[in-house]
């Protein structure tokens, strides 16, 4: 599976592309009202005429983003040679004409404009650092993606989607000091495109003091997902949540085994571990057991395809990998 599609809605707001150019009253005149949009802000990622900055200031041009509740970047020139660095200074120089903003995504790029893995990402510390009024910040693409640790008092949603995410990162969204968040999505991602967290960096999560407001945890798309299912048993960050979500990675019998014989679960209302390599056993065990204290449990297998060397070596895949 990969992202063949763009955000459709961002911050509970219709996603609308900014055209490609303006011209006069009459092109503005067709623009919708600033904030009732998440507006995305694009070029061609492949050869691009305009630089994605310049595409920007045109934005800055013709709507009032006084009123702006909300921005998608979406490609820069060349993104799979070009981190977003002139993309981040320009919003960065940008604070004071968007009083209103209180969402940012950064890299809404689909497959057929650059493949997730291999999106190259920069620091996004200094977005979180400005923009002290955002309540949802989302990225797509581990490829060199820095995030320091922050504090954040306004943050409510954080999304970090990749395929293979560098444990440093994860380090600096653990250390974070986020008291309003309430959801948390990481995309772990595989080894093989650079994700080379341990489980000990997610400590700071699974004891979830920095985060105090937390009710939606997503820790998927991981080659470790047993692994993390394991350490979630145990996590006392778990006791506080609404939905665990632990699905898109390579989940097995072990892993869920882990879930059911760890801490209470029936508190959760979602426990979803869609895409997964578990047996009908295992999957009618955590209907059974889950679905009759009222959790809704998703344990659709979806597309988890695995392969079989002539050894018999098994090979499973994540949901996004490349």
């Amino acid at each position: 599976m990969t992202i063949g599609s763009h955000l459709q809605e961002f911050h509970d707001l219709p996603v609308r592309e900014f055209p490609d150019s303006v011209k006069g009253p009459e092109g503005a005149g067709h623009l919708p009202a600033p904030g009732s949009v998440a507006w995305r802000i694009t070029v061609d990622s492949y050869s691009s005429e305009e630089a994605w900055e310049d595409a920007f200031a045109r934005f800055l041009a013709a709507v009032d983003t006084a009123e702006v509740r909300a921005l998608v970047v979406g490609s820069w020139s060349d993104t799979y040679d070009n981190g977003p660095e002139e993309v981040i200074k320009a919003l960065v120089a940008a604070k004071d004409r968007l009083p209103a903003l209180r969402a940012l995504f950064l890299g809404d790029i689909v497959m057929e404009e650059c493949e997730i893995s291999w999106i190259n990402q920069g620091d996004v510390g200094p977005l979180l650092n400005t923009f002290t009024e955002l309540e949802e910040f989302g990225v797509r693409g581990g490829n060199g993606l820095v995030f320091p640790a922050v504090r954040h008092e306004r943050l409510r949603k954080l999304t970090v989607e990749t395929g293979g995410i560098p444990g440093a990162a994860v380090r600096g969204v653990a250390e974070s000091d986020l008291p309003a968040l309430v959801h948390l999505d990481l995309w772990l991602g595989t080894s093989e495109y650079g994700g080379d967290a341990e489980i000990t960096d997610l400590a700071a999560i699974l004891a979830g003091t920095r985060l105090p407001a937390l009710k939606h945890l997503a820790l998927r798309n991981s080659e470790m997902q047993d692994d993390v299912c394991a350490a979630l048993a145990a996590a006392p960050v778990v006791a506080r949540l609404d939905v665990l979500d632990v699905s898109m990675g390579v989940l097995t019998d072990d892993g869920a085994t882990a879930l059911l014989t760890g801490q209470p679960l029936t508190h959760l209302t979602t426990l979803d571990l869609h895409h997964n390599y578990l047996s009908p056993a295992i999957r009618d065990r955590l209907r059974d057991s889950l679905e009759a204290e009222g959790v809704q449990v998703d344990v659709d297998a979806d597309d988890a395809d695995s392969d079989e060397d002539d050894d018999g070596t098994v090979w499973r895949f994540v949901a996004v990998g490349e």
